[in-house]
């Protein structure tokens, strides 16, 4: 297929008909890319509390690591599930109110409601049930199916807030866009890790329940509701018009062939940003994840390192153990998310923009310094460089871990993945909607005016005539590429589970409450987690390769 080309069966109609034009509240450009990225604070301070507390929560419920590493196969399912349906469901509506801020309003409220009962788990069982063992058993069994349903909602949320981005900015404006979006998930992360690090029970008393983690359930629903309705508020989206023509079914068959069709034919360019995704989350052949052990894992590895090497012997146990765990883990996330945000607003400056266009203006330094700008602004690194910098400099941090001895050491580790993780998060939606705008051939018109930017083609029903704007297919495409995200992660979670099987097959010394100490597993060995972390630095070698080989298509 040449390139350029869009996949069999994807193209929507000339004739496809719209009515008005996508804008965003706001004075300034950045007060604009605030409001159009606010969803996803809301949506990374959940993923936040979820990821830093529901698996010493699900540990102290009595469950062993090798269990709690496949309730995590929620995460790759929601996604490989979620994200493309609600894509192509949302690429598809004619809703007055758009294609996407539907779908995440719908997704925030199912959340919302999720997070009340996953936080008070133990008390709607006890309501019914009042065997001790019984009510341990279904206690875990409804905690677990509140994370999956958790992570299938969320996933409608941030698969339709990241579209929202590519549907509304021009070509010139998605590395900015993205980079914003990068922006949001570290202050999301750090606003919940900072959350996640106080002693809310001495702020708030129990006014919003009477254990941390209740408490920051609580907040992570107001805040995923507040975010989300601020971009739905300052968002105005063009409207697909139903103008009677038959369009593609909404059944299921209707939808897997979709996506079938589009990602057997996927454009070069775009494929190749796929693969490398794909290894950046799966690395070598053997299907060892990457970022996955990470992300669900560090907050609770962190905890258990104080715990076996900073504690003094026989010091008392804390009564709360799952707070002191969440709030330990959630200090170095905070240094973590500080680096992430940092990256995320220096690296887009001294990064190359994907599609070469000039800015908008041009920078002044001060005389001295000017030939050293002229110099850099010549060989400025392109955004791919950026990204397989990152593979390389996140292989060589998390080989370390195996060896960390304390809670500074580990601490160290997990901040210095904070650069890495600024550009993942950055540099493939920023590649992705630079060729989904180019595969489109938008045009685009800046709206001078006193409150509204438009960005997007002409308006009314034109889509046969002149230029429609870009983004009809975002949903679609922005699914498969997270199909190259979760699919390695069933392997990944497959191997976390072999991992602590055999090094970890009892319940926590840490966290498991009631439990005989015959019924734990050793302190001794090698930490479990710290394995699967050495085993995902493996991973992204090949994904720096794999950066390179997208070079070639450039």
């Amino acid at each position: 297929m040449p390139t350029g080309a869009i996949g069999v069966g994807t193209r929507i109609p000339s004739s496809t008909a719209w009515a008005g034009q996508p804008a965003i509240r706001g004075r300034s450009e950045s007060v604009r890319m605030a409001y159009l990225t606010a969803s996803i604070v809301g949506v990374q301070f959940t993923w936040g509390v979820e990821m830093s507390y529901c698996t010493p929560y699900l540990l102290q419920l009595g469950m062993a690591k090798s269990l709690v590493s496949l309730v995590w196969i929620a995460g790759p399912l929601s996604g490989l599930i979620m994200q493309p349906v609600v894509g192509i469901l949302a690429d598809r509506s004619t809703s007055p109110w758009g294609r996407r801020r539907p779908f995440m309003v719908g997704g925030a409220v199912v959340v919302s409601v999720l997070l009340m009962i996953l936080g008070w788990a133990e008390e709607l069982v006890s309501l019914f049930v009042s065997n001790q063992d019984l009510k341990r058993k279904v206690t875990i069994t409804l905690a677990v199916l509140c994370i999956y349903a958790i992570d299938f909602a969320i996933n409608s949320v941030q698969a339709s807030g990241r579209s929202l981005i590519v549907d509304v900015l021009p070509t010139s404006k998605q590395q900015l866009g993205s980079a914003w979006a990068t922006r949001m998930v570290a202050v999301g992360s750090l606003i919940g890790y900072g959350a996640g690090a106080l002693d809310l029970e001495a702020i708030f008393g129990t006014a919003l329940g009477d254990t941390q983690f209740k408490q920051l359930i609580v907040v992570a629903a107001i805040a995923l509701l507040t975010c989300t309705g601020i971009t739905c508020w300052a968002v105005s989206e063009k409207v697909l018009v139903d103008d009677g023509e038959p369009r593609p079914g909404n059944g299921a068959v209707d939808i897997l062939a979709q996506m079938v069709r589009t990602t057997t034919n996927l454009p070069p360019r775009i494929s190749a940003i796929c693969w490398v995704q794909f290894w950046a989350w799966i690395g070598n052949a053997n299907g060892y994840t990457g970022w996955f052990p990470f992300l669900f894992y560090s907050t609770t590895w962190v905890g258990e390192i104080y715990k076996r090497y900073d504690v003094p012997a026989g010091a008392q146990q804390s009564a709360d153990a799952l707070g002191q765990i969440g709030r330990l883990g959630s200090l170095s996330l905070i240094i973590f998310s500080t680096i992430t945000f940092i990256g995320s607003v220096a690296l887009p400056s001294l990064v190359r923009t994907p599609d070469d266009e000039k800015p908008e203006f041009t920078p002044r330094p001060p005389p001295g310094l000017a030939g050293v700008f002229e110099v850099y602004e010549k060989n400025k690194p392109s955004l791919l460089t950026a990204w397989t910098i990152s593979h390389i400099i996140f292989t060589c941090t998390m080989i370390l871990a195996p060896l960390a001895n304390s809670f500074r050491y580990a601490t160290t580790i997990v901040a210095i993945c904070g650069i890495p993780w600024a550009v993942a998060c950055w540099a493939p939606f920023t590649l992705m909607g630079v060729e989904i705008n180019r595969l489109a051939g938008a045009g685009y018109r800046r709206v001078s005016g006193s409150d509204m930017e438009m960005a997007g083609g002409e308006s009314s029903k034109g889509g046969a005539q002149g230029t429609t704007s870009s983004g009809e297919l975002s949903g679609v495409y922005l699914g498969i590429l997270n199909l190259f995200t979760t699919i390695p992660q069933f392997i990944g979670t497959m191997i976390s589970w072999a991992v602590f099987s055999m090094l970890e097959p009892g319940k926590s010394p840490e966290l498991a409450k009631e439990a005989h100490p015959s019924e734990h597993h050793p302190k001794d060995g090698p930490n479990a987690i710290a394995v699967c972390l050495f085993i995902g630095a493996l991973s992204t070698g090949v994904a720096a390769y794999a950066t390179n080989w997208l070079r070639r298509l450039e």
